[in-house]
């Protein structure tokens, strides 16, 4: 049996029929990022090699008031110029007037990474010596307090029920802080509205509600709500002050930045 030849083999070989010539030399100077080979390393690698790094190579956290830990709600503190949408700012110049170089009461670790669920967040809290990246191992890092603020990825490819999970997750990274740093008083924080009414109905809102109710039942947990600070009337995500439908613009972290202080400055925090 003969085979027949296929339509794209047939155009080939025309092609070369017509003595097509050599492609041309690769330039000398690149122009083009795409012209250069660059190794792929994604923005939350980066950031968590940079936190890892830090803490091995700090000679002295003892002067650390404050840890954040969360995702890339609290990672994004520490950006200016937002990355990934031009035009578009986070929270670093906010960050910097309240929990920046300077101000001794309130000296801020950022813990958050970008993309982090709450499985990731208890592998980074979990000891180097069980196998966790061990990022409270420090003696000296004893912060007066922990802001956390942890799940909504986990909203995301969701486990069923999702509040169920949401809620022993952050329970479980609770537990861990705990063990790792007793004296500290951990202040939870509400999730954050998302662009999705139906969502914050079906998810958000009863997962702060069954937070808040742990928090209010363990010694050593304060809660903050921050959810109502970023709604309008209606109960709907105020859009100025997120970015996209979930991250908050400069705008909105000096929402959050005035919730911190007022905090930090009333009986709760003590």
């Amino acid at each position: 049996m003969q085979l027949q030849s296929a339509p794209w083999a047939l155009a080939l070989a025309a092609f070369a029929s017509f003595g097509n010539p050599a492609l041309p030399a690769a330039q000398t100077t690149a122009s083009f990022v795409a012209e250069t080979p660059v190794a792929r390393v994604d923005y939350w690698q980066k950031r968590a090699s940079d936190i890892a790094h830090d803490l091995a190579q700090s000679p002295d956290l003892s002067s650390i008031r404050v840890v954040f830990i969360g995702d890339s709600i609290t990672d994004f503190w520490h950006l200016d110029a937002n990355p990934w949408s031009p035009g578009k700012f986070c929270g670093q110049s906010v960050w910097n007037q309240g929990f920046g170089a300077g101000l001794p009461a309130n000296a801020a670790l950022n813990l958050g990474v970008s993309g982090d669920r709450i499985e990731h967040v208890l592998h980074r809290l979990l000891p180097a010596a069980q196998g966790g990246e061990g990022w409270l191992d420090r003696p000296d890092l004893q912060p007066a307090r922990v802001f956390l603020m942890l799940g909504i990825n986990n909203s995301f490819d969701a486990e069923t029920p999702a509040v169920d999970s949401i809620t022993r997750g952050v329970q479980a990274v609770i537990a861990r802080i705990h063990e790792r740093k007793p004296h500290t008083q951990i202040v939870l924080q509400s999730l954050l509205p998302t662009d999705d009414d139906a969502k914050n109905r079906a998810l958000v809102l009863p997962a702060n509600a069954r937070l808040r109710a742990f928090a209010e039942a363990t010694p050593g947990v304060r809660y903050l709500d921050l959810y109502p600070a970023f709604v309008d009337t209606s109960g709907t995500q105020r859009r100025d002050l997120f970015n996209d439908g979930l991250h908050p613009s400069r705008d909105g972290y000096r929402v959050w930045h005035d919730r911190l202080t007022a905090f930090l400055g009333s009986a709760a925090a003590r």
